[in-house]
């Protein structure tokens, strides 16, 4: 099952929609087949791990990090391919929380007279890595992922000079990481005005579909000779409201933007309405990194699951360095957003990272 998931974070930003999965066949002791899904072949875990056992796999075991499916999808399902190959027994890390699925792919292999069980030691680090898709078939929503670069004292940006970064290239090379296992990402204006910003996953590895990139842009102030504007080619939307100019719309749409409209309160977008736009587009996972007011718009519209917060052993000072999160806030101790789940990330030799879920009512 090591090696199961082993394979299948080899699949990581290679899957989406669907989720990553790993395989291995087991016969008389020795590994005779292993497989990975990636969304361009189609072909799940369970299969490539079936063609490449061939005829080895009948009698043999089958070790895979989810549940087998038992509809048809794009493909097959595999707990046909896996009786009809002449698999005797399987064990999974964990069910799969697809309500198509969700049991049914086990009950499937039990008629089919495969012996199967569940290795409740891996649940959780098979759950942790498909984690957008499992909050996603959960809550039906895609997960919502916070993430900025701090100082000690939670600044952001200075009042003047902004050139440079808060942390370090390693922890950067860390967020292109989390960014390239993202389906969306957001940002607002002030942040594409200030930076002129590309929001390119720029890891180099393969995806599965273009990481969608969105600002946030109540009245289209957005250059249309920026650099993220000039690269839009079917990955970059604009989320605005009805009162920006048509004429802007259509000059971005021409250049291959997507416009979207999502009025919200005071003028503003409507980040809880691009969350559903997502979910229907079948987006698994969104990544906010914006500047202090969209941070806490999007905390205060009870959007985000979880943040990922890098700080860097500086401290900034001052009343008007900008903190992560800015807008109103909460008025009173009492009322603060709270998380739980936190984790430590260490990043040598000084840095380090914070992951914690909010804490839902």
């Amino acid at each position: 099952m090591d090696e199961a998931l082993e394979l299948a974070r080899r699949g990581l930003g290679r899957t989406s929609p669907n989720p990553a999965v790993g395989a291995v066949l087991v016969r008389d002791g020795s590994v005779v087949g292993r497989g990975f899904h990636t969304y361009a072949t189609g072909k799940h875990a369970e299969v490539v791990a079936l063609e490449d056992a061939g005829g080895q796999a009948r009698g043999a075991d089958m070790y895979v990090t989810l549940e087998p499916c038992s509809h048809v999808g794009r493909t097959p399902p595999c707990t046909d391919a896996l009786s009809e190959a002449g698999v005797t027994r399987v064990v999974a890390a964990m069910e799969d929380p697809n309500p198509l699925v969700s049991g049914r792919g086990f009950r499937r292999l039990v008629e089919a007279g495969i012996h199967v069980e569940v290795a409740p030691e891996y649940e959780e680090e098979a759950s942790r890595l498909n984690e957008a898709f499992v909050h996603c078939m959960r809550t039906g929503r895609p997960l919502v992922t916070l993430k900025a670069a701090l100082t000690l004292d939670g600044k952001i940006a200075a009042p003047e000079d902004n050139t440079g970064w808060i942390t370090s290239e390693r922890a950067r090379a860390h967020v292109q990481q989390i960014r390239h296992e993202s389906d969306t990402i957001v940002t607002g204006i002030g942040t594409v005005l200030a930076d002129d910003c590309l929001l390119t996953d720029r890891t180099g590895l393969e995806r599965s579909r273009p990481l969608l990139r969105i600002v946030l842009d109540s009245t289209l102030r957005i250059p249309l000779d920026s650099k993220i504007v000039r690269s839009a080619a079917g990955d970059l939307a604009v989320m605005t409201t009805s009162a920006s100019a048509a004429e802007r719309r259509r000059a971005l749409e021409v250049r291959g933007v997507k416009v979207l409209v999502f009025d919200g309160p005071g003028g503003r977008t409507d980040p809880r309405k691009l969350v559903d736009y997502l979910a229907a587009e079948q987006y698994r996972s969104l990544m906010i990194e914006s500047g202090s007011k969209v941070n806490w718009a999007a905390l205060e519209a009870g959007i985000v699951d979880k943040i990922y917060f890098y700080y860097a052993p500086k401290i900034l000072g001052g009343m008007q360095s900008l903190p992560v999160a800015g807008g109103s806030g909460r008025r009173r101790r009492v009322d603060a957003i709270e998380f739980e789940g936190v984790k430590l990330h260490l990043i040598p030799p000084d840095e380090f990272a914070v992951e914690a879920w909010v804490k839902r009512p």
